[in-house]
């Protein structure tokens, strides 16, 4: 089982991050899209579902979410939240846990794919996400544009925020393709709290070879939900892969 960074006490604050991909309009953004991949009343399989960040907006538009997550945490805090309870959740690692049933979509955002730290776990992520797929189903993933590109060939680290409550920097192995995001948090009288996760980073061609080889293949890329198109200056994507009908 792989090492919990999102228990107590990330998850008691998880919701209060200040990203945009927490605010009530991306979230009708990014909810309406996964919705338009699963059929009228079709089913969705959240990867890493969290606090149900995506899943409750999803399912208030009519979409039967189940999710995946390995931290109990996160799920108490899903299920305070209305509509929480009845959103049936695994406990368990996403690269291998089972859950009932085949889906239209299966998704996993917010750059969680790095979050297994190897190529043979992240090869496993997706060959999971297929086999809880229909035909002709869909698994999405969103994450960054791996941020080594924007840094110099000697340069090992890429500040991300700056602020007086916090500061976050990326760290690069450009051998391993191993990486970690450090976090300095800035509290009263002086208090600071370090927080760093480790993540590997791929290439969205490498993303579209554990695709095929979980028999998918690449539908669709955008440079963000609102379907902007992905470039060649593209930082982030979301990525849309089609498991085979035959």
């Amino acid at each position: 089982m792989p090492h919990n960074y999102f228990d107590e006490p990330v998850a008691a604050d998880y919701d209060d991050d200040t990203d945009v991909r927490f605010s009530a309009e991306h979230l009708a953004l990014e909810s309406g899209f996964l919705a338009e991949l699963a059929s009228p009343g079709g089913r969705a399989l959240e990867l890493a579902i969290g606090t149900g960040r995506v899943a409750l907006p999803l399912a208030a538009r009519g979409v039967e979410v189940h999710g995946i997550e390995l931290s109990q945490a996160m799920v108490d805090r899903l299920r305070e939240k209305p509509g929480g309870r009845e959103i049936p959740v695994t406990l368990g690692d996403y690269t291998s846990a089972d859950a009932d049933g085949t889906f239209d979509v299966a998704y996993l955002v917010f750059n969680t794919i790095g979050n297994v730290t190897t190529q043979d776990a992240q090869v496993a992520t997706f060959a999971n996400a297929a086999r809880h797929l229909r035909p002709g189903g869909c698994f999405v993933v969103e994450t960054s544009v791996p941020g080594v590109s924007r840094i110099a060939p000697q340069e090992r680290f890429r500040v991300f925020d700056h602020s007086s409550e916090h500061v976050g920097y990326d760290e690069y192995d450009r051998v391993t393709q191993a990486m970690w995001s450090h976090h300095l948090t800035f509290g009263p009288e002086g208090t600071v709290r370090r927080n760093s996760v480790p993540f590997r980073y791929a290439w969205p061609a490498e993303l579209d070879l554990m695709a095929r080889l979980a028999g998918m293949r690449l539908r669709e890329r955008w440079a963000w939900w609102d379907r902007t198109p992905f470039t060649d200056t593209s930082t982030s994507h979301v990525s849309v892969w089609e498991k085979s009908r035959d």
